[in-house]
């Protein structure tokens, strides 16, 4: 890359930031050339969100200095950072699910006809944001009915409507269909055309390759280096992330499916649009996949086995007819849930990695006298640490102050405490960088190992095929077929995904 200043629209320079027992980012460097598609890349907990935050004012620099658009800046809000050309479309979405998409764009800004907002005015500036990034929804419809994708791509909508200089987009793609990534990668080439530059995070190495111009690499909080896309290989991007050779994206499959521990016949939710007549088995030691396009209810069906849902059908755990009342009885009865909406479902997030660890098995530390056992807390909260790897000064730190990626391992730890029998996991990876996906497939395969049975919803084709021993195909609500995993291939999945039934 050349090194004429002129060219870039962004220069964040030597910037260091500490917290209270660790510091996240040391020295680091970040220069984005103008209308170019910039990835940033790095294991969980690598510093991209915090040196992102710093940029955006959330945070502020210990050391260094910004400089955008030929200025030298120091944003101390994100009201700052959007007013002077520079938005973000988060990983977890921070929307107000009860109002209108169209509120969600222009709030804090709402067009105004003397002392009223101008509805008609927002409605037509909304259709024309839409019109341009090729979006089809209606303006007047609530958040709270979007699907994870939809309101995915209304907060690229928001960010566009700033007339932003440049975006940064984290995991804009974590819940987006192939067709959905598509129409992503459009709307950001047609961004580049207007000398808009994108900042992409991103653990999806096919992406990068297709997408991003340059890429810079960030390792335990530190600048590792910078490349042209077209000089640097995905394996070398991979060996610089994680610091040393991944010549394996998964480990090997060592699980033994055995016999049948659960049945699930002519499951159907009582409320519609939802799954229909669904009936499958699960082998004890056995990864049982489900794959579908957005909208084939491969939510609805995992958060029905475990009460979430009210369902109908019958499910048999070890040739015994289950009645799960609620997710608590599901949870005594042997089975586990990781949902896919982390941040909203998943954490507790002003309290710290010991609560959200003990939190589903709390019967178990309460003591005769009604007092908490802080020693076995103590002793099980570090056996979830260690075990899944989650990288924090301590368990007394507030989950929310951890990456996406640490948060996942903990969350899978709290479910591990309970000794579940059954182990739905609802996109486990998703956000999670390439490190720490291996890890997660080989707790997955250890798990199944020693005989725990896993129901995994994934969108990644490649952890479908690379993990599971059969995969359960979902449309429109309905089984569209079950294969096993060594004998299909992605066209046949893609084929049985995309039937109308």
């Amino acid at each position: 890359m050349q090194n004429n200043n002129d060219q870039f629209l962004l220069e964040m320079i030597g910037v260091s930031k500490e917290f209270p027992g660790v510091k996240a980012l040391d020295g680091v460097d970040l220069r984005v050339r103008k209308g170019s598609v910039h990835a940033l890349m790095g294991e969980n907990g690598a510093g991209k969100s915090t040196l992102m935050k710093c940029l955006f004012g959330i945070y502020r620099m210990n050391e260094g200095h910004i400089r955008f658009d030929g200025e030298d800046v120091n944003f101390t809000s994100s009201k700052h950072a959007l007013d002077n050309g520079v938005s973000m479309v988060h990983q977890e979405l921070n929307q107000v699910r009860s109002t209108r998409i169209m509120d969600n764009i222009w709030l804090g800004r709402f067009p105004t006809k003397g002392l009223f907002v101008d509805e008609d005015k927002m409605y037509r500036d909304t259709i024309a944001i839409f019109k341009e990034l090729d979006i089809n929804l209606n303006p007047k419809q609530k958040v709270k009915e979007l699907q994870v994708s939809e309101s995915q791509m209304v907060e690229i909508a928001k960010a566009v409507s700033y007339n932003s200089k440049l975006i940064v987009m984290d995991e804009p793609t974590s819940s987006l269909t192939e067709k959905e990534v598509g129409h992503l990668f459009k709307i950001i080439r047609a961004l580049k055309k207007k000398e808009v530059s994108v900042i992409y995070i991103s653990h999806k190495m096919e992406e990068i390759e297709q997408i991003c111009d340059d890429v810079t690499v960030m390792r335990d909080g530190k600048w590792i280096a910078t490349k042209s896309i077209d000089n640097i290989t995905t394996d070398e991007i991979i060996s610089l992330m994680v610091g040393r050779d991944l010549t394996n994206r998964f480990p090997p499959k060592t699980n033994k499916p055995q016999d049948i521990i659960l049945k699930v016949e002519n499951l159907t939710a009582v409320h519609q649009p939802s799954i229909k007549d669904v009936s499958f088995d699960l082998k004890k030691g056995e990864i049982l996949g489900i794959a579908g396009l957005v909208g084939a209810k491969r939510t609805d069906l995992v958060e029905s086995i475990f009460a979430e849902r009210h369902a109908t059908g019958r499910i048999e755990l070890h040739g015994k007819e289950m009645h799960f009342k609620s997710p608590e009885h599901a949870i005594k009865n042997g089975f586990a849930l990781v949902t896919e909406e982390r941040r909203a479902t998943g954490i507790f997030p002003n309290q710290n990695i010991s609560f959200n660890s003990i939190i589903a098995n709390i019967d178990r530390y309460i003591k005769k006298n009604w007092l908490l056992d802080e020693t076995k807390i103590k002793s099980d909260t570090n056996w979830a640490i260690d075990s899944m790897s989650v990288k924090t000064p301590s368990m007394k730190t507030l989950i929310m102050s951890l990456s996406g990626g640490n948060q996942q391992k903990v969350i899978i730890g709290r479910w591990l405490l309970t000794e579940p029998e059954v182990f739905l996991m609802d996109e486990p990876t998703r956000g999670i960088d390439v490190g720490a996906k291996y890890d997660i497939y080989q707790l997955m395969i250890d798990l199944a190992d020693k005989g725990k049975a896993i129901i995994m919803v994934s969108s990644e084709m490649a952890e479908l095929l690379g993990v599971t021993d059969r995969i359960l195909v979902m449309s429109n609500g309905r089984m569209a077929g079950i294969v096993n995993t060594n004998e299909t291939t992605q066209e046949e999945i893609l084929r049985l995904s995309a039937k109308f039934l």
